[in-house]
C-alpha cells in the first residue's frame, strides 16, 4: 500500500540530531514522492473522486457550529463576512498551488507538500539567515498540521460525547412527534467525561488502521451517515423560520473574534489542496475542481448558518444538533453525523500521525518499530481525550484552533510563501501589498480570539450546567 507522507522517512537511517533527521528525509522525500507518483499515475482520481474528497475535507464539526457564528456575527455581517473569509481562503489554496507548482519547476521536482514548499521556498530567498534556517519553515508547517489536525480530533470527541450524553439521558422523554424542542431540566446521571471515556478505547482501535484502503471503506460510511443527517437538518430549519427582523444585523467586535475563528475553522480543507491534487488522474483540471468545490461549499456555509440562526435565534447552541428537536427521527440526525465524525477521526488522525511516527520509529530498533507506532497513536488519542476533558466548551475550542493554527495554514502562511518564493522574480507592488494585508489580517484575527479563550468565562467541568441538557 501506497502512502504519501507529509514527512518522507527512511527507516533504515537513525538521524543524530534533528537537523541531520530533517536533511535525511528531505533528500529521500524527492526520490520516494517521485516513485510513488509514477506508481499511481495510471490509478490517479478522476475530477468527481476529487471533488468528492474536496468536499469531504472541508465538511466536518465547523459545519455544524456555523449557526451560532452567525449569531456572533449578526445576521447582516454574519453570511458577508462568511462568504469574505471563504473567497479568501480559496484564494490562499490558489497562492499555495501556484507556488508548489513553480517550485517542482524551479527544482525539477515531480511535485512538493506543503512544508517541503516553505522549506524549499526559504532555500532560495535573499536572506542569508532564512537560507541558513530552511528547514525550520518545514518544521513550522508541520508542528501547525499536527496542532491543527489534533484540534480537529479533540473537537470530535467533544462533539460525540455531547451527543452521546444528549441521546442516553433524555431518552426516556424522547417521543415519536417531532415538535419544537423546550427546556429540559434534566440532571444527567452520568458525567460527560464518561462518555468520553468510553468512546476513547474505540478509537483507539480505529487509529490502529493503517491501510487507507481500509479506511476508504469508512470515509464512504462517513459520506453516507452525514449526506443523510444533512437532509434531516435542513428539512427541519426551512420550516416555520421565525420573523428574522428581532436579530441584531451586527454582533459586538469581541463575538465577531469568535466568529472569525469558527470561520476559518470551518474550512478545514486548506492542507489537503496539494495531495489531492499531486493524486489526480489530471493535475491540471485541479482548479476547477477547487473553484467548482469550494463554491459549493461556501454555498452551504452560509445558508446552513443562516438558516440555523434564523430559525433558533439567541438559543442557537455550539452545535445546531443539540438544537433539534427531542424525537426519535432528529435523535437519528445525532446519531448518523456522531457516527460519521466517527470514522472521520481516523482520516484527520492520520495527517498528524505520518509526521510523527516516521521520526519516533527512526529512533528505535527494528524489533521495537511495531511497538512504538501503536504506542504513539495510542498516546496522541489519548492527548485529544485529555484536551477535550479540560476543555469542554465546544464553541470555545473551534474559535481557538481556527483563529492560531488554522489562521495560520490558511491566511498567514500561504502569502508570506509567496512573497519569498517570487520576490526574486520582481513580484509587483500590488502583489506584495496584497500579500502582507492578508497576513496581517490572520494575525489580527489570531491574536484576540487567543485572549478571549483565555479570559472568557466557562464551565471547567462538565456537568448539570452543561448547555447539553439543559436547551431550548
Amino acid at each position: 500500500m501506497l502512502k504519501i507522507s507529509l514527512l518522507a522517512k527512511d527507516n533504515n537511517s537513525k538521524p543524530k540530531s534533528l537537523d541531520e533527521g530533517a536533511k535525511s528525509l528531505s533528500e529521500s522525500n524527492g526520490v520516494t514522492s517521485e516513485r510513488i507518483h509514477l506508481a499511481e499515475e495510471a490509478n490517479g482520481l478522476s475530477m468527481m473522486q476529487t471533488l468528492i474528497h474536496l468536499l469531504k475535507c472541508n465538511i466536518g464539526t465547523g459545519l455544524l457550529g456555523l449557526p451560532l457564528a452567525m449569531k456572533n456575527a449578526g445576521l447582516l455581517v454574519g453570511p458577508f463576512s462568511l462568504l469574505a473569509i471563504g473567497i479568501l481562503t480559496v484564494h490562499c489554496m490558489v497562492i499555495l498551488l501556484n507556488c508548489a507548482q513553480h517550485l517542482s519547476q524551479r527544482l525539477q521536482k515531480t511535485f512538493v507538500n506543503y512544508g517541503e514548499a516553505m522549506m524549499y521556498s526559504l532555500e532560495t530567498c535573499p536572506n542569508a539567515w532564512l537560507r541558513t534556517h530552511s528547514v525550520w519553515g518545514r518544521y513550522t508547517v508541520s508542528f501547525l498540521l499536527i496542532i491543527t489536525q489534533l484540534g480537529f480530533c479533540s473537537v470530535y470527541f467533544m462533539f460525540m460525547a455531547d451527543n452521546l450524553q444528549q441521546m442516553v439521558e433524555e431518552v426516556h422523554v424522547t417521543s415519536k412527534t417531532c415538535e419544537p424542542r423546550k427546556i429540559l431540566v434534566l440532571t444527567p446521571s452520568v458525567d460527560i467525561r464518561f462518555y468520553m471515556l468510553t468512546i476513547l478505547p474505540f478509537l483507539i482501535l480505529l487509529v490502529f488502521i493503517q491501510n487507507l484502503r481500509v479506511l476508504s471503506i469508512f470515509s464512504t460510511l462517513a459520506n453516507i451517515t452525514t449526506l443523510g443527517s444533512m437532509a434531516l437538518i435542513f428539512q427541519y430549519i426551512m420550516q416555520e423560520i421565525p420573523d428574522p427582523r428581532n436579530l441584531p444585523l451586527m454582533a459586538s467586535w469581541k463575538t465577531f473574534l469568535l466568529f472569525f475563528g469558527t470561520a476559518i475553522f470551518t474550512f478545514e480543507g486548506v492542507g489537503m489542496v496539494l495531495p489531492l491534487k499531486n493524486q489526480m488522474k489530471h493535475p491540471q483540471q485541479f482548479s476547477f475542481v477547487l473553484y467548482w468545490g469550494m463554491s459549493l461549499v461556501i454555498v452551504l456555509y452560509i445558508c446552513l448558518g443562516t438558516l440555523g440562526y434564523m430559525k433558533f435565534g439567541s438559543n442557537t447552541q455550539a452545535s445546531i444538533t443539540l438544537n433539534l428537536p427531542n424525537c426519535w427521527l432528529y435523535q437519528s440526525v445525532k446519531l448518523m453525523y456522531s457516527i460519521g465524525i466517527f470514522f472521520t477521526y481516523a482520516l484527520q488522525f492520520h495527517v498528524p500521525a505520518e509526521i510523527i511516527i516516521p521520526f519516533v520509529i527512526s529512533q528505535v530498533s527494528e524489533s521495537w518499530v511495531l511497538f512504538a507506532d501503536l504506542s504513539v497513536r495510542t498516546a496522541l488519542v489519548c492527548l485529544t481525550c485529555v484536551s477535550a476533558i479540560l476543555i469542554p466548551r465546544l464553541d470555545l475550542v473551534i474559535s481557538l484552533v481556527g483563529s492560531v493554527s488554522s489562521s495560520a495554514l490558511a491566511l498567514i502562511i500561504p502569502p508570506f510563501l509567496e512573497l519569498i518564493t517570487f520576490y526574486p522574480e520582481d513580484m509587483n507592488c500590488t502583489t506584495i501589498v496584497k500579500d502582507i494585508m492578508i497576513s496581517i489580517l490572520g494575525l489580527l484575527g489570531a491574536t484576540p480570539v487567543s485572549e478571549t479563550f483565555v479570559n472568557r468565562k466557562y464551565t471547567s467541568s462538565p456537568g448539570p450546567n452543561s448547555s447539553t441538557l439543559s436547551q431550548p
